[in-house]
């Protein structure tokens, strides 16, 4: 049958478009409920499965969990869609939710207990309601999101500020209830090209392309132009680490992914939930991009038929249908605490699809990291070698000169909502036309004068990272601030399919240096003054087969994934100057830069 609609009124008098799809029969049920800005009857990119690549309507989802004996809920976000109100990304999603759980309790239809679902901002939407420990709450699924503090991933990065808000508020905004309402609006973001913006970087407000929508410019330069982490970064909404012992007892599954933005969210509020006592909590960690948890490739590299979640799950629809009657039902449920894919273990051959065979497997854990994880450190040497014995005394530091005005290239990595800028995925280290910013001659990254290229002799046996990852860096810039970024590499071996071999990109991660000791309280540097800095890179699992090598590379720019720092010291988000910096790195002894790798027996 279809939903019935409710303007579900919030504590302010805002009314929230509601639609809920009730069982055929009568009585009370369980509740599965889902807020979103994308519209609370739209389809869903990825409601699909591996047999049937066509995306379920969130009217057939409903049908689905309410054969099973669910009422199921769909709400737009304030601002968005039906939905009254002003939008103001992520911020008012928490009291939101909270009045609409309360709502909830109060239809007779509902048996008092609410489980909630949702990929990306509908997972940001369940933690922020979760911070408030509602009534009712007994499970959730976040998918891919959550925020487990912002300012460390998912808008800033270490302070860097991660481009994909400009380009997610963009298509956004396009789609707005005030777009729609105004068709001067509409034509004039039609006819704004976002890719050719991202040569005019900084933007400024009321010259960006979103000066045609206010609000959302606003909101956008709100988040570019907060640097330190202070209150701003810890409201409810966007630092769920705040709120972790007080948050619900809800039984919780925190998922994620290789080329994801949010491992570090998964696996931040996996670890600060259990630490803190609260509900029950599972962790998985696939190697998909973004919601794209049925495909197997991603990027240029092919993963292995187990590589889709549907491998082991059935499918995404089943898989939560037994978690949520595991919860409401006590039901059986055999499943690990912990489940990791880890690539590697592929032929490293080019498939028919013109795709390099990297291969993976599922393995289990009971905890994240896994138990009987060593945390070891491979050290940088000044001739390039990145091994695990000590640096020589007085070893001569590496510098390189930092031209904001030609960052490095984003090839790959993990993010979303970058397109049609960038795009994520695993991909050869190497430029090409497709990539923004890339010019020829298309050489590989490493080539780049300002780029450090750390990596192992060829390895003579597998060996196996699985977990968090760190580069622990000791630096110095000529001016007032820069940036340092680290990326994880596996080089395959040269072979008659790749013959330059493949530097296929893992993970990687970037630190503002004027946030290194104290993000909250920021300070621009001395010229030349040396500061220990760590790199938070995102975490993830890897073999790496004999014959292949362990790389790691250190720049300053990974751009257009991340703002470009134009080492002047001037306020966030703000610059209208740039210089070039001459930044460095030591290696010897007293000062050993090196990089953490949390090594797995295989």
């Amino acid at each position: 049958m279809p939903p019935v609609t409710h303007m579900v009124p919030m504590r302010d008098g805002i009314r929230l478009a509601t639609d809920v799809h009730l069982p055929a029969s009568a009585g009370s049920f369980p509740v599965i409920m889902e807020r979103t800005p994308y519209g609370r009857a739209e389809t869903s990119r990825s409601e699909i499965t591996a047999a049937n690549r066509t995306p379920a309507s969130r009217a057939d989802i409903a049908a689905y969990f309410t054969a099973h004996g669910y009422a199921v809920v769909y709400q737009d976000t304030r601002g968005r869609y039906g939905s009254e109100g002003r939008f103001v990304k992520y911020l008012s999603d928490g009291e939101d939710g909270y009045d609409t759980c309360a709502w909830l309790r109060d239809q007779s239809w509902c048996d008092g207990r609410i489980c909630t679902m949702g990929l990306s901002y509908a997972a940001h939407t369940q933690a922020a309601l979760a911070c408030l420990d509602p009534p009712g709450l007994v499970a959730q699924v976040l998918d891919c999101g959550g925020f487990v503090n912002s300012w460390q991933s998912g808008i800033r990065q270490s302070g860097a500020f991660e481009l994909k808000q400009a380009t997610w508020a963009f298509k956004n905004a396009l789609v707005s209830p005030e777009a729609e309402a105004d068709p001067v609006m509409r034509a004039a973001l039609e006819g704004e090209d976002i890719r050719e913006w991202f040569t005019r970087m900084p933007w400024k407000p009321g010259h960006s392309p979103l000066r045609h929508h206010p609000d959302y410019e606003a909101y956008l330069f709100d988040q570019w132009t907060h640097g330190a982490f202070d209150e701003f970064w810890q409201q409810l909404g966007i630092c769920t680490q705040r709120w972790h012992d007080r948050y619900s007892r809800a039984a919780c599954v925190h998922m994620s992914s290789w080329w994801d933005p949010y491992p570090l969210t998964a696996t931040g509020n996996y670890t600060g939930l259990k630490r803190a006592g609260r509900g029950p909590q599972r962790l998985i960690l696939g190697p998909w991009t973004h919601g794209d948890r049925s495909d197997t490739w991603f990027g240029d590299v092919e993963f292995g038929p187990d590589a889709a979640l549907d491998s082991w799950a059935g499918d995404w629809r089943a898989y939560r249908l037994r978690f949520f009657n595991h919860v409401v039902q006590s039901a059986p449920l055999d499943e690990p605490p912990v489940r990791i894919f880890v690539m590697g273990g592929g032929s490293g051959r080019r498939n028919a699809a013109g795709r390099l065979e990297h291969g993976g497997r599922w393995i289990s854990a009971q905890d994240w990291p896994p138990p009987g994880v060593e945390f070891t450190a491979f050290h940088l040497h000044g001739d390039g070698r990145l091994d695990r014995t000590s640096p020589n005394a007085g070893a001569a530091p590496l510098s390189y000169d930092f031209d904001p005005a030609r960052p490095v290239p984003t090839i790959g990595g993990a993010m979303s909502s970058l397109d049609p800028v960038a795009y994520a995925g695993a991909w050869d280290q190497t430029e090409g036309p497709d990539f923004f910013g890339c010019t020829p001659p298309y050489l590989p990254l490493a080539s780049r004068a300002d780029l450090l290229v750390f990596q192992t002799a060829p390895l003579d046996a597998p060996l196996q990272v699985v977990g968090p990852i760190e580069a622990e860096l000791f630096v110095a810039t000529d001016g007032p601030d820069t940036d340092f970024a680290a990326k994880l590499i596996d080089v395959h071996p040269p072979s008659a399919d790749y013959p330059k071999g493949y530097a296929m990109i893992l993970t990687d991660g970037i630190l503002r240096l004027r946030y290194a000791e104290d993000p909250a309280h920021p300070r621009l540097r001395s010229p030349g003054e040396v500061v220990r800095v760590r790199i938070t890179l995102f975490p993830t699992a890897n073999l790496f087969l004999p014959g292949h090598r362990i790389r790691l590379d250190i720049s300053s720019s990974n751009f257009p994934k991340f703002d470009v720092n134009p080492n002047t010291g001037e306020p966030e988000g703000m610059a209208r100057r740039r210089r070039i910096a001459v930044n460095t790195v030591f290696v010897d002894r007293d000062r050993p830069s090196r990089v953490v790798l949390p090594l797995l027996p295989v």
